[in-house]
């Protein structure tokens, strides 16, 4: 009997009803979009445009409440339930934990949009003003911070504390979705089709953002490549990088948490600081901390309207960052739950405002240091005339402009090397982050006390790469990316589900009041530490 239960085991790895009937609903998907990607893109944009401008106050209010809600579980009662046992320490120091955090929330993509962000905005400034002019310098690099503070983390954060809740607390073995939602719909809803649809919705979103990640992320490599090794970039070369990515976030995800996650998100953080010091050091040192405190001023002056622009009467036309806006807060619900389900997993042992505060709080200065400085290096370099930063930027593919930037520096070919390392690396924990997840989703091992299957990480590992590198073969990334923005739909409804369901859950536990630390007295005496809300 021992030897059959084995076996079912090892059979039962991965959660078929849920994994298969995602898998096959994206290659169904992606397939006739690749083979007629033109016609797919207009109709998928054409989609969104009708979304955007139906629903461009919808976004907006939605990442305005996942704040709201961000700061009211952090600093109510809420705020003080620990996500485990009270009396065990946390899993990760604070420094482990927001590395962890910064390296799932930015990943490389911090790299592309800190260094050539501002040049879109720049070339379609809001409000009317002037093309190309210092006050469009201004909005662009401002704009670049916006689209990292915390309205992103927000929604990437704000469905973490039900699943946290389900996993460590009530330690159900499945963290899932449908599994938060089974205290609002029941045991029926939750074991039936309805909770399968949930999930569903949850992996294939997972799946196809992944996807688009690896995709998207292959150019920051192979063009910085490109120009370090003077060569052309080709479907080959594209190949070679992603193939060496695969191998390194699929070990990363085998080790797991401890051995490789964590590892290579502290280790970025001390590589990419180095990076920062070394072009203030070697570049425009003085001009990217004047224009850094220039942008945050302009930025705090500003947040209110970015936060609220809908250009409802039309001033000067539509411009990028009323529609860039919406489709950046639609793609990052298409993420919320993933960044969520990781957050809650590796907060045992946290209280829930500490959680919600460090997603909100490290990321938010680390990408804004980072827009800073990439940024500012760029601007600088267009406004010496050193390169023709927004020339290329409207000629070529705007990744072209990111090894020219870089080798402007001096000691240039170290400044493209340590560009790619870090780049390497942050996509590297992002999708090691990523693989981990959908496989702690998919598995049919208890969650709440082990790690998800070693083999089931490296199937995960295997169907994102081969999806991704299909689509960048036949030229079919756009229509999915778009998709994904579209997926954020579904997303944001369930994720104001799963903010109920951990305010309810909380409160038939009464977790507030035995969930939480306790501290001793001077007599030594155990007591409990009360809210002061």
């Amino acid at each position: 009997m021992k030897e059959k239960s084995k076996g079912e085991s090892r059979k039962r790895v991965i959660d078929y009803k849920i994994f298969v009937p995602s898998l096959l609903i994206i290659i169904a998907i992606s397939i006739p979009f690749s083979m007629y990607e033109d016609e797919s893109l207009n109709l998928l944009n054409g989609i969104f445009d009708g979304i955007v401008e139906m629903f461009t106050w919808g976004y907006i209010w939605y990442a305005l409440l996942m704040v709201a809600a961000g700061l009211f579980f952090s600093f109510s009662k809420y705020g003080n339930v620990v996500l485990g046992d009270p009396t065990e320490k946390p899993r990760f120091t604070l420094f482990e934990y927001a590395s962890i955090l910064i390296a799932m929330g930015l990943g490389s993509t911090i790299m592309r949009t800190g260094m050539i962000q501002w040049t879109k905005v720049a070339l379609e400034p809001p409000y009317g003003v002037e093309a190309q002019t210092r006050e469009a310098l201004m909005w662009g690099n401002s704009y670049s911070m916006f689209l990292w503070s915390f309205q992103v983390f927000a929604i990437f954060v704000m469905a973490a504390p039900a699943m946290g809740y389900i996993l460590h607390v009530r330690k159900k073995p499945f963290m899932r979705i449908s599994e938060a939602c089974r205290c609002i719909f029941g045991d029926k809803f939750t074991n039936g089709v309805g909770g399968k649809v949930l999930d569903v919705i949850f992996l294939i979103s997972i799946l196809s953002g992944a996807a688009v990640t690896l995709g998207l992320g292959t150019p920051i490599i192979t063009f910085n490549l490109a120009k370090l090794f003077d060569m052309e970039v080709t479907f080959g070369l594209t190949l070679a990088v992603t193939i060496i990515w695969v191998i390194l976030f699929s070990v990363s995800a085998y080790l797991g948490i401890e051995k490789g996650i964590k590892k290579l998100s502290t280790l970025n953080m001390y590589i990419a600081g180095a990076f920062a010091i070394f072009i203030m050091l070697v570049g425009p040192g003085v001009f990217i901390l004047n224009y850094f405190t220039e942008s945050i001023g302009f930025l705090f002056s500003n947040y209110i309207d970015m936060s609220l622009h809908t250009n409802s009467l039309d001033v000067e036309g539509s411009t990028y960052m009323e529609s860039n806006t919406v489709f950046w807060f639609a793609y990052c619900a298409t993420w919320a739950m993933l960044h969520s389900i990781f957050a809650a997993k590796i907060s045992r042992g946290r209280t829930i405002k500490e959680m919600i505060l460090t997603y909100l709080l490290a990321p938010t200065l680390i990408s804004w240091i980072a827009t800073g400085i990439l940024g500012g290096l760029g601007v600088h370099r267009y406004l010496t005339g050193e390169v023709p930063v927004l020339d290329i930027v409207q000629e070529q593919n705007p990744m072209a402009v990111i090894p020219e930037i870089l080798a402007s520096l001096p000691l240039s070919a170290i400044a493209i090397s340590v560009f790619l390392i870090v780049a390497t690396i942050f996509l590297t924990t992002t999708l090691d982050s990523t693989t981990y997840t959908i496989a702690s989703y998919t598995g049919t091992k208890d969650m709440s006390k082990a790690e998800p299957s070693k083999s089931l990480r490296m199937i995960v590992a295997a169907v994102v790469t081969i999806i991704a590198l299909l689509l960048m073969r036949i030229g079919g990334l756009a229509p999915l990316e778009v998709l994904s923005g579209l997926m954020g739909i579904p997303i944001i409804i369930i994720q104001f589900l799963t903010i109920y369901a951990a305010k309810k859950m909380m409160d038939e536990d009464k977790a507030w009041k035995y969930n939480v630390r306790r501290k001793r007295n001077d007599n030594g005496e155990t007591w409990r530490k009360t809210s002061n809300f």
